[in-house]
């Protein structure tokens, strides 16, 4: 993502941490696959034909991925400068917020699930179910599933970060890629902050 510098989104100390447990010791990996053209008189290998690129942010305190945070390009007098940014409608609610988890059932066309045994049937259920929220926001735990003719009900436990029960269910609800039913929903306690940080 490309544009012009970032304008602040409140104090840097209010984001810039891991919402699990507010460290400030974070990484980004920053993956990278390209196709460069090969120019034929200099041997430079310029003109990308093809890049994709992924960055993930890392805290290092708890190794988990930081989905509130992205890592922005920006140009600067000439300079291509990297950045991290929080996404606006995520950090709040996750760094504020408090797990919560919802034990729920998701129905989906059965088309829409890539494998549903061996070892990538729990990422491939709960991706089915809730999208990328399913294997990079959520905690989800696929506790079994069932085909119904052409669809299948997919139940499973689900943590994620919310303000409020309100919230925690708006969240799912618009993550849920299928007929979502949730039978419960408690709120659970925070873990442990790492080191002297405190949230803001």
């Amino acid at each position: 993502m490309e544009g012009s510098a970032p304008e602040s989104v409140g104090t840097l100390s209010s984001w810039l941490r891991c919402y699990r447990c507010w460290s400030r010791n974070l990484e980004v990996q920053l993956h990278y696959e390209g196709i460069l053209k090969v120019d034929a008189e200099t041997a430079e290998a310029v003109e990308p034909v093809e890049e994709v690129q992924e960055a993930v942010v890392q805290c290092l305190d708890c190794l988990h991925d930081q989905p509130h945070l992205s890592l922005s390009f920006y140009e600067e007098n000439g300079r291509r400068i990297s950045r991290i940014e929080p996404v606006e409608d995520r950090w709040e609610r996750m760094v504020t917020g408090t797990p919560w988890v919802a034990s729920c059932t998701v129905t989906v066309d059965a088309d829409e699930v890539e494998s549903c045994s061996g070892p990538e049937a729990a990422d491939s259920l709960a991706f089915a179910a809730f999208g990328d929220h399913g294997t990079r926001e959520f905690f989800t735990h696929v506790r079994f599933h069932k085909h119904e003719d052409d669809r299948i009900v997919v139940h499973m436990l689900v943590e994620l970060y919310a303000r409020s029960s309100e919230e925690a269910t708006e969240v799912l609800e618009n993550a849920a890629r299928g007929q979502l039913a949730i039978t419960s929903l408690a709120e659970e306690s925070r873990p442990p902050a790492s080191g002297s940080d405190e949230p803001h």
